[in-house]
């Protein structure tokens, strides 16, 4: 009854049969076709390795109905805290019409969904898609399980199915008063042709009873107690352990090292080159094995990135801004003649630097490599990601491989794409066939070898009639590209769109929300040897930056209130209004603050949702207190409102430290920040008192986890701004000399 389940753990017993006595109803929930609802999947065998029994009778996948009412929702996508698997599992719920006090979860492996020919679909978790993208199947999964079931009952019950009614699994018959249960009819349920998934009516979300309700996670108490086994705690039997070390500039080559420094050390297993950069030493504990990693004696070819250092990063992004060229991604009027012939002209160059994920579990994986078969134990946002990162550096096909999901401890985009980890794990474990070994990074490893959110830096410029009016806007970006070190298939012409989430023109994903009489939007790409990927909140949280700060600094200019200042340029936008103005409404944008605090205010779109928020802040000398912040957020439809809120608040943390704390920076060209004593978390005495508006509109599905992160930055830093009467650009702002108190 465990959601991940593992083979011989010392912490706790993973492998749990939940074979059924006496059949039971299985059908499918996830990112497959409609057309696989309708398909019967045939039974697989049980095999104790997996976190998931195949073995019962089924309809098809993804849920699983008891005879003792046990419901079984199986959930393709991870959880990292986000809140996914409770909200899918609501939903289920809501549409099965059962008793969420019998639901449980479990995972789908790859190799399974591999083996029914991918009939889970996507498994990555990422770009806060978890429920939006997989909301409609899961819901139209769940209602064909409750027309099977019913019309079962039906037939059991010999009444016509129109004359029943369910509630919470128990089925009755009004008219004679009969009743029975899904648990008793969901053999006899499995056996049914399901129906055509398109006819399915699905419920209305306004009258959700389960899905739209503040339940608990479900995926809280073994984290609360201590007993839950990340990828750091697994313990398998004869396990090795493995530290690693890679070039500590990016780019860089392994020349040698002399492994008869460390072999007779106690504990070793031996010293293995991972690949043309990376060496790990293998002992019978991780710390033997970083202990002797220590001390071995490595000779590096360090590269031509060795030379570069954090002045020549800004230095080429500052030049960025000056080239002129075909950057451009939105042209609409003439901006540029447009300012140049304005009555008053505002500019503004802001930045924003490197920063690492930190995840609180550094990268690992366990993997075990036999004659003919691969298995890997990972904490992954992408288990389809891992698998084919397993098979491929194993040299095997997928079906003779296999990954054990377990739940990260963080991801942060991290775990998703990126499997160099995985590949490095797989190295190592080949040179000890049939024996698991569980390849840990040190922190410093972590923090040095990362994926960073990129670095940036804009021009911002505008042209203002007399009354204050923009006439002209010009937003040109300089920075680094994601795409350019994980997906080079999606730069077209050495363009970017990804690196301008939140400029868009196109109402969806990252829509502006402005109307300008004319607009030129640019990005120049500028890339180092530093690798970037994508962390919460990716680009919406540099362009927030840029474009809300931008837009006071107008307001300012205009000498023009800041809320109304914007409120002008959104009527065509009424989404954004609509949390803008409910932010403000709630925070009373307007009434008398106490001396010294100042208000500031920032909304912007990403990950399909729309986000405002208003800060107050006072400066005292050089520190910042943040007293307050409000949110309002519009993501369509709520499925969970606690779980909504968490991560709004769990976004502030983020956005403060990263406007305040040290960032990532570069020295001879390797990273020079190598743990929390240089890279602190935010302290939990500078966190504000949050609090939140929750806009529906229940005509779209959007994100919540990273949409808010992009709005408390320049929320704040308006307020400090409004504070100081001069504008914050640099950041983190100790740049500014500011410290967050």
């Amino acid at each position: 009854m465990t959601t991940n389940l593992i083979k011989n753990s010392s912490r706790r017993r993973f492998i749990i049969d939940t074979s059924l006595a006496g059949g039971g109803l299985m059908i499918g929930l996830g990112a497959m076709p409609l057309s696989a609802l309708a398909q019967k999947a045939k039974p697989v065998a049980y095999n104790p390795n997996t976190i998931m029994n195949t073995g019962d009778p089924e309809v098809n996948a993804w849920v699983n109905i008891k005879p003792d009412e046990t419901v079984v929702v199986r959930i393709a996508r991870t959880e990292m805290g986000q809140g996914t698997r409770t909200g899918l599992a609501q939903m289920v719920t809501e549409e099965l019409d059962c008793n969420w006090k019998n639901v449980i979860t479990e995972s789908p492996t790859p190799g399974q969904s591999v083996a029914r020919k991918r009939a889970w679909g996507e498994m990555s978790t990422g770009g806060s898609r978890g429920i939006r993208i997989s909301e409609d199947y899961v819901r139209r999964g769940a209602a064909a399980a409750r027309i099977m079931l019913m019309q079962a009952a039906a037939n059991e019950l010999n009444v016509p199915v129109s004359e029943l009614t369910v509630n919470k699994g128990v089925i009755t018959h009004a008219k004679s008063g009969k009743k029975t249960t899904y648990g008793r009819v969901a053999e006899a349920a499995s056996k049914l042709t399901p129906p055509d998934p398109k006819s399915i009516t699905l419920k209305d979300p306004r009258a959700w009873k389960v899905a739209g309700q503040p339940y608990a996670r479900l995926d809280t108490a073994n984290k609360v107690n201590g007993t839950k086994v990340y990828g750091a705690d697994l313990q398998l039997p004869g396990m090795l352990c493995a530290a690693v070390k890679a070039c500590p500039v990016f780019g860089g080559k392994l020349v040698s090292y002399d492994e008869a420094k460390v072999k007779n050390l106690r504990g070793v297993k031996g010293v293995v080159k991972v690949n043309d950069f990376t060496v790990a030493v293998v002992a019978d504990t991780w710390w033997r094995a970083k202990t002797a990693l220590d001390t071995l004696p490595i000779v590096w070819d360090e590269g031509k990135g060795a030379n570069t250092s954090q002045a020549d990063i800004e230095k080429m992004l500052k030049d960025g801004l000056q080239e002129e060229g075909n950057f451009w991604q939105r042209k609409e009027g003439d901006a540029l003649a447009d300012i140049k012939n304005a009555s008053k002209k505002v500019e503004a160059v802001y930045f924003t630097p490197y920063r690492s994920h930190a995840c609180m579990e550094p990268m690992n994986a366990t993997v075990r490599i036999g004659n003919d078969r691969a298995e890997a134990w990972v904490p992954t946002q992408n288990g389809e990601a891992s698998h084919a990162a397993l098979a491929e550096a194993a040299g095997l096909p997928l079906d003779k491989c296999e990954v054990y999901k377990l739940d990260p401890g963080t991801g942060l985009g991290r775990r998703g794409g990126t499997q160099e980890f995985v590949g490095q794990a797989v190295a190592i474990a080949k040179q000890f066939p049939g024996i698991p070994v569980k390849m840990l990074w040190s922190r410093e490893e972590d923090m040095t070898h990362d994926y960073y959110h990129p670095i940036a830096m804009a021009k911002m410029s505008a042209g203002l009639d007399s009354s204050g009016n923009i006439t002209g806007m010009h937003i040109k970006v300089a920075g680094q590209s994601i795409n350019a070190t994980v997906s080079p298939m999606a730069i077209k012409d050495n363009k970017d769109v990804r690196q301008m989430q939140g400029f868009y023109a196109e109402a969806g994903d990252a829509q502006l929300g402005y109307q300008f009489p004319s607009l030129l939007t640019e990005y120049v790409m500028k890339n180092t040897h530093v690798p970037v990927g994508p962390w919460r909140g990716v680009n919406t949280n540099q362009n927030g930056i840029f474009m809300e700060c931008f837009m006071n600094e107008c307001a300012v200019a205009a000498n023009k209130d800041p809320l109304a200042y914007r409120q002008a340029l959104m009527q065509k936008f009424p989404k954004h209004l609509g949390v803008l103005n409910a932010a403000a409404k709630k925070a009373n944008w307007g009434s008398p603050l106490p001396a010294g605090v100042h208000r500031g205010i920032a909304q912007f779109m990403g990950y399909a949702s729309y986000s405002a928020c208003v800060a107050e802040v006072s400066v005292s000398g050089n520190m910042v207190k943040v007293h307050r912040l409000v949110f309002a957020l519009n993501s369509g439809h709520v499925v969970n409102p606690y779980l909504v809120r968490e991560q709004i608040e769990g976004s502030v943390p983020m956005a403060l430290g990263s406007i305040f704390n040290p960032e990532i920076t570069v020295e001879n060209g390797r990273i020079k920040q190598t743990n929390f004593d240089s890279y602190p978390m935010l302290k939990l005495s500078s966190t504000p008192r949050v609090e939140s508006v929750l806009v529906q509109t229940y005509d779209f599905w959007g994100g919540v986890g990273e949409p808010t992160i992009c709005v408390v930055g320049p929320a704040i830093i308006n307020a400090i701004s409004t504070a100081l009467g001069k504008p914050m650009r640099n950041f983190p702002l100790y740049r500014e000399n500011l410290t967050l108190a």
